[in-house]
């Protein structure tokens, strides 16, 4: 049941980041008023990327990141973002031949791409060393770009403690 609260939570707020203006009620003429504008000057984000949750093949947390950095983009907010990934979704920064040993797969990671674009707008994506320790990664198992901090749950206090938001899509 919390899995499903959670899930709709995330949904719920992938919809608002992609398109604000949208309300719980739409006027009679399809037009919603709004009353808060949000557009932010600055913002300092973490990811907490903890669990694989999938809306058809596409991983939320993934999407959520992507929604919000190009919402980021597009109204010219300064923006710090980390993604940390650890626990169960730990894998999806794993290189191609990681990515197929460990989920007995054979097209590579599929979410390399997508990653790579990440981290090409700017977002410090992370894995965390006991995760890894875990699983019996390597460093040289990972991403290009990947780094690897002492451990997820201190990384997000650390970061949390420097300003930085706290989302676990």
């Amino acid at each position: 049941m919390r899995y499903l609260i959670r899930l709709a939570c995330v949904i719920c707020c992938c919809t608002l980041i992609a398109d604000p203006t949208v309300g719980w009620a739409a006027a009679d003429d399809d037009t919603v008023r709004i009353d808060v504008p949000v557009v932010l000057k600055d913002a300092k984000v973490v990811f907490n990327l903890d669990h694989a949750v999938f809306q058809g093949d596409e991983p939320v947390g993934l999407d959520f990141l992507r929604l919000m950095v190009d919402r980021f983009h597009s109204q010219g907010t300064n923006a710090q973002i980390v993604a940390v990934f650890h626990g169960a979704a730990g894998y999806m920064l794993l290189d191609d031949a990681a990515y197929d040993r460990v989920r007995n797969w054979q097209h590579g990671n599929p979410y390399k791409d997508q990653i790579a674009a990440l981290l090409r707008d700017g977002v410090q994506i992370e894995e965390c060393a006991e995760t890894m320790k875990v699983n019996h990664w390597r460093n040289e198992d990972l991403l290009p770009g990947a780094k690897v901090n002492t451990g997820a749950n201190f990384r997000i206090v650390q970061l949390v403690q420097d300003g930085f938001v706290q989302l676990q899509p």
